[in-house]
Order: structure tokens, then sequence, then C-alpha cells
């Protein structure tokens, strides 16, 4: 994978000369893109994690707005965690994310109490992220995070929430439990696995909710979903989900959530990464490109270089953490089964620009 990761960064050389070679009625998006990608000292996703890094609250979590309150939000943080590994980069961000993630506080308020309260899917996300760190999963925060998320599993094989409010588990949580509980010695539970790829509709894709009266795929659950049947073992699923990917790409290269029809960084983000780490480098470089023209460059607030917007109506601060944390996964192509923090480097880099011109 780091092979691929640097052929993905060396696909911006070309648009260093074609930057000086466009003519005056060169399209905007295009000289914007020329821009995007020639002015980088730094691959596409470094930049985005480095910019990602310093919009940390305290330097180690975001938080969400409701109704005018700041709440801390552990699931941006941990998407987060998992870009800057995917990144190699911005390493000492990421450690202090994952030790703000480990406060009890923290930690209850995400997972649930763990008797009344339980959630399978936040449990499955914070356990990939704690083994993506190297940090030990069966006393996280004082939590055994794989005998937690195994209690949740049905007899049926689904991991479902246990709580007053109501089971809320979803294919999310189910493809994320089996990417890291496959990374765990107990591996993943055959049940499980085929609970997730029987749901697979009837034309490949896979939907979110399991149990729907009509199956229909979700850009996003699919993604996730093939990255779990694939590193179980389950190829032929996995490359029925890619085709379907694959046949609801737009023609733009990106791709668009479920009900949508406009290509958004998030989806393009999770499904790039899925195509890519599948082995499907020529719609995955399709969708890495889209990517890249989500992202801000020289052009743009040097506040938000680096950053990728979450359409192509351009950076908007409410959606941008979030669109950047998903499309780093695309930008960097690394398997969840396989993504590692180890010998990322320490500092989140900038995107480097060329000092305005004098007179």
């Amino acid at each position: 994978m780091p092979t691929l990761r640097r052929t993905l960064g060396l696909l911006a050389i070309p648009a260093l000369a074609l930057a000086t070679a466009l003519p005056a009625t060169a399209t905007a998006a295009t000289a914007a893109h020329a821009d995007t990608a020639s002015s980088r000292t730094v691959l596409p996703d470094a930049a985005a994690a480095g910019w990602l890094a310093r919009q940390l609250v305290d330097g180690d979590h975001f938080e969400s707005v409701f109704n005018g309150t700041a709440y801390p939000d552990q699931g941006l943080t941990i998407d987060a965690v998992l870009a800057f590994a995917a990144s190699r980069s911005s390493d000492e961000a990421a450690a202090k994310a994952t030790a703000w993630l480990a406060k009890p506080e923290i930690l209850s308020g995400y997972l649930g109490d763990g008797t009344t309260e339980a959630y399978a899917g936040a449990t499955a996300k914070l356990l990939l992220a704690v083994e993506v760190r190297g940090a030990n999963p069966a006393s996280f925060g004082g939590v055994d995070l794989p005998s937690r998320l195994r209690s949740l599993q049905t007899t049926e094989g689904r991991f479902s929430d246990r709580s007053q409010w109501g089971d809320y588990s979803n294919a999310f949580g189910q493809s994320l439990a089996l990417i890291a509980l496959h990374r765990t010695p107990g591996d993943a539970p055959t049940a499980a696995v085929d609970f997730l790829a029987n749901s697979q509709c009837a034309d490949g894709g896979f939907p979110l909710s399991f149990g729907q009266p009509t199956c229909a795929g979700d850009p996003d659950a699919t993604a996730l979903a093939v990255q779990a049947l694939a590193a179980t073992g389950r190829t032929a699923k996995a490359n029925t989900g890619l085709d379907w990917l694959a046949a609801h790409q737009n023609a733009d290269g990106g791709f668009a959530a479920a009900g949508a029809t406009t290509s958004n960084a998030n989806t393009t983000g999770l499904a790039t990464q899925a195509l890519l780490s599948g082995g499907r480098f020529g719609t995955g470089l399709k969708g890495w490109s889209r990517l890249v023209k989500f992202q801000q460059g020289c052009s743009a607030d040097p506040a938000v270089r680096g950053a990728v917007a979450y359409d192509a109506t351009g950076f908007n601060a409410a959606s941008g953490t979030r669109a950047t944390a998903q499309a780093v996964l695309g930008l960097a192509g690394t398997p969840l089964s396989t993504l590692s923090a180890a010998g990322a480097r320490p500092d989140s880099p900038t995107l480097a620009c060329p000092a305005p011109a004098t007179r």
C-alpha cells in the first residue's frame, strides 16, 4: 500500500507543467485544479490531514453544535484519528485525540455504560481506532472493547445496540465490527460475517438499514461492507459490491449519497478507498481525482488551504471537517483492515504556497 500512496501523490505532478501552459481561456475549474495540485510540497492526503489537525478543539477533539450548544463529538474525533493514520502524518495530534477518547466521561458518553446502554457501532468504530493507534483494546479507558463488542452480537449474527431508546445499529456498525474484530486474535465471528454477506441486495449493493421491505443499495454502506467482506474472506461478495460501486460512479468521478445525484467528498472518500484497496484502480483513480478537485489550494483563503470541501459549491466550515476526514481515506487508499499509525510523522503538514509576486 505505500507504493500505491506514492503513485497517487505522483499523479499531482503533471498539473505542475499544465499550470504553466494553460491558455488564458482555460476554464476556472481546470485552473483551480491545476492550482490545487501544483503547489503542494506534501501529498494531498497529508495536506488535508494537517489542516484537519489544526481544527481540533483544545488540540485533542472535535465538537458539534446543536441549538447553540457545543457537545463533544467522539465520532468525528475518531474519523480524524483514522485520517491521520491514513495520511501517515499528524501523529502528535492523533495521540492527544486518543488520550481524550480514553477519558471515562468521554468514553461512557459515546459507548454507553456497558450495562443498560451499549452501542454497537460506536464500540466497533472506537475499537478500530484503538487498534490503528497500537493501543491496548482490551483495556482502553478501563473498557475491554473486543469483549463488549462481542457481547452485542445477537444469535442471528447482527451487532445490535442495547438501549432503552431502541436499536439503531446498521450496516456501518456491522462492517466496522467485522473489520475491527478481524484484527483481534479471535477474528470476526462467522455468523456476523454471514449476516452482512446475506444482507447484500440482488444488484450487488448493500443497504444501510437491515430488514427493509425493499433492499436498496447505499454507496457509503456498500463501501464499508466490501472492505469488511474482503478482509474476512468473502471475496466474491466483495467484488460484486465493487461492481455495484463502479456502476454508480458519477461522470465527474465522484459518488453521491443515497437518494442524491451530486458528488460529495464524504461518499467519494469512502467509495474511493474501497475501490483502490480492492484493486479497482481505474475507477478508484477517477474518484481520487474528484477528491483532489474538492481540495482547497493556494487560491483559497489561507485558513482553509488543504481542507476538502463537501461538494463543488465551495468550502463550508459547517461540513468541512467531516468532509476532509473522510476524503483523506480515499486520498490515501489504504484499507481499514490494515490501517496503522506506526511510522507516521509527528507534525501536521501545511500546504506550502509560493509567496505573492512583488513588483
